[in-house]
């Protein structure tokens, strides 16, 4: 088995870093401190055709496979910068590239390609209902030529830095369903053509991330603007929910290997007692578990993107790799702010704005605690009660 990166890999990797370095640790400091979206960053990243990776060639796309993408994301990261900001954007697509209309490919996904239109924002999580997608509430009734959709979204990020809304709702109640899986339909919304019916409300957060709470009001979407069949949109989404954690995945690679490569300069040249802070198991330990545990996560992120790339069911490879990838970067975030010490807080180092970027990754998308229930669920082949 080949575990090496093919030479286009390898080429996607270094021009990415190449474009990431042009916005180097004053940029990203000064987004976060004006809470502001990096819209040169994502205009370089459109320009430069990195964000239109996942699109076929006959869209404008580059027509790459998945773990391309997943290097892209990862180079990003791995420079200091922050891909969150834009990822959305590869892996909502998914959903539209493989169960959307031809007619609906072919009316967003050249403009994407382009950057004249931004596909960023994802409706999805309820109030209510958490990670329990199944029980949504938000409900899209059938009407002539259409569906008139109420309800409310939570965590939706980048809405207000989006053109197209990917949304979830119910069109059949969960109680009259045969299989609880039924019944949900995925429908893409022009934001603008919206207008009062998609009401946001910012959520502040601890970190840059521009999210919302998203209220819909008699909200109207044409039946062409409907994904696939009515009713099959849970097993549409799980398109775009593979591809989210694969690429979040490397996101958390990124961040890892960047705080190693911080933690590893600073132990070295840090020089404490008359030797380098490095010399110390107690600093060095710690950064050489997260060096191994990152080279492993990342062997089971190239094997779910693998898989996910030949077409093969990946669920429970994509949940494994989030959840160690996020878990790795976790544990090398804890390790470079401990090898920083008191800089470690200090903005002027950047390791605080790495440390709650990867902190987020164990929570979201999909908080760890529930794939190691639904890990467990289906290795011990047991009945849930968690």
């Amino acid at each position: 088995m080949d575990f090496a990166y093919s030479n286009t890999q390898q080429e996607i990797r270094a021009a990415v870093a190449e474009l990431a370095r042009r916005f180097g640790d004053a940029y990203w400091r000064d987004c976060d401190a004006r809470e502001a979206y990096p819209d040169a960053f994502v205009a370089a990243m459109t320009e430069a055709g990195w964000l239109a990776a996942l699109i076929p060639e006959q869209y404008g796309g580059s027509g790459l496979g998945l773990l391309d993408a997943c290097v892209i994301l990862e180079e990003i990261n791995r420079q200091g910068g922050n891909a969150a900001t834009c990822h959305a954007q590869m892996y909502t697509m998914a959903s539209v590239l493989q169960h959307g209309s031809d007619a609906q490919k072919q009316a967003i996904l050249p403009r994407i390609a382009t950057g004249d239109l931004r596909l960023q924002a994802f409706g999805v999580t309820e109030p209510d209902a958490g990670s329990n997608t199944l029980r949504i509430k938000t409900f899209a009734k059938k009407v002539a030529g259409g569906y008139v959709i109420n309800g409310q979204k939570i965590w939706t990020s980048r809405f207000r830095q989006s053109d197209m809304y990917l949304l979830l709702a119910r069109t059949t109640p969960y109680e009259e369903v045969a299989r609880k899986t039924d019944g949900l339909s995925l429908f893409l919304v022009d934001i603008a053509k919206a207008g009062k019916a998609l009401q946001p409300r910012t959520i502040a957060t601890m970190l840059n991330h521009h999210t919302n709470e998203v209220f819909i009001d008699n909200l109207e979407v044409a039946d062409e603007w409907r994904v696939g069949e009515e009713g099959q949109g849970f097993r549409y989404l799980l398109s775009s929910l593979n591809a989210e954690r694969l690429l979040v995945s490397s996101e958390c690679i990124g961040d890892g290997k960047w705080f190693v490569e911080r933690a590893r300069n600073y132990a070295t040249s840090r020089v404490v007692f008359d030797k380098p802070i490095g010399a110390n198991q107690g600093v060095a330990f710690p950064i050489a578990r997260a060096h191994m545990n990152l080279s492993a996560a990342e062997l089971m992120r190239n094997q779910a993107a693998a898989l996910f790339d030949q077409g093969q069911p990946c669920g429970g490879e994509a949940n494994m790799a989030k959840y160690l990838c996020s878990e790795a970067s976790w544990e090398a975030a804890e390790a470079a702010m401990t090898t920083y010490g008191g800089y470690g807080v200090a903005t002027e180092y950047d390791i605080e704005r790495k440390w709650k970027e990867t902190r987020l990754f164990r929570t979201a998308p999909i908080s760890n605690n529930l794939v190691l229930a639904y890990v467990a669920q289906h290795l011990l082949d047991m009945p849930r009660s968690y």
